[in-house]
């Protein structure tokens, strides 16, 4: 998983601001295309034909990324990422109901723009999951952490330490437990390999769990995070971001 150059941070939270780490919300769109017909009828249209169209429709604005998420007889999807959840709705009320002209087809393709809910656990869930026991949730899992964003910086090596991933985490609230895999070393030997370190693109990332003491400091935290990338900015004022996976664990039982 690599990190992406922000070039807007406007709407980024500070998460930890001695260690320079802050939240920022995803900013995706869902952009449907309909076929007129059934797909047949227009299968000389090109997919990427039509995303060229639907960059020069969102001109002067621009996406950081655009690709085809679903292809079906009657419309094709696209995910589009920008810089800022103002400019989703810019472009929504912008796109939204206009009609495209591509080669291949006849008619004139709508295009149906709307915001991305971003997948994360609902308290839905977790209430539903819990519900008619005594227990609840107090155990985040996170994934895809940056290692070098929670080392020391004056170290050659690039894994986390662990009183610094506190030190980011428990502004949501106290930590009764954590658990780092990357960092337990009979875990390592067992497996034989680095199998609790991955690296996407070149970043190490590592998986944590954190265990709350208190319910209310679960839900800020999950509520904190919904919806939103890691952001670091650097010493020279530049800033990276990078997404990361909040999942609940159910039952909490990794750190019992």
């Amino acid at each position: 998983m690599a990190a992406t150059i922000v070039h807007d941070s406007s709407e980024a939270v500070e998460l930890c601001g001695s260690r320079r780490l802050y939240l920022k919300p995803i900013a995706k769109l869902a952009i449907t295309v309909l076929w007129p017909g059934l797909r047949e009828q227009s299968k000389a249209v090109s997919n990427w034909e039509v995303m060229a169209k639907l960059k020069q429709m969102a001109h002067p604005h621009q996406f950081t990324s655009i690709r085809v998420s679903k292809s079906a007889l009657e419309f094709v999807r696209f995910e589009a990422e920008v810089e800022t959840r103002a400019l989703v709705q810019t472009l929504c009320v912008k796109m939204n109901g206009r009609l495209l002209e591509a080669q291949g087809s006849d008619s004139a393709l709508r295009v149906l723009a709307v915001e991305s809910s971003p997948e994360f656990p609902s308290r839905q869930e977790w209430d539903d999951y819990f519900q008619g026991g005594e227990e609840r949730p107090d155990t985040v899992h996170l994934e895809a952490l940056p290692c070098k964003w929670f080392s020391s910086p004056d170290s050659y090596s690039q894994k986390p330490r662990e009183e610094i991933v506190r030190e980011v985490f428990e502004r949501f609230g106290h930590l009764r437990n954590m658990d780092i895999p990357a960092l337990d070393v009979y875990r390592e030997e067992m497996a034989g390999r680095s199998s609790s370190v991955f690296s996407f693109a070149g970043l190490q990332t590592f998986d944590v769990y954190l265990q709350f003491e208190e319910y209310e400091d679960f839900l800020r935290a999950m509520e904190s995070l919904r919806g939103m990338r890691l952001m670091l900015k650097e010493g020279d004022g530049k800033a990276l971001a990078c997404n990361i996976k909040v999942r609940l664990q159910v039952p909490a039982d990794v750190l019992r």
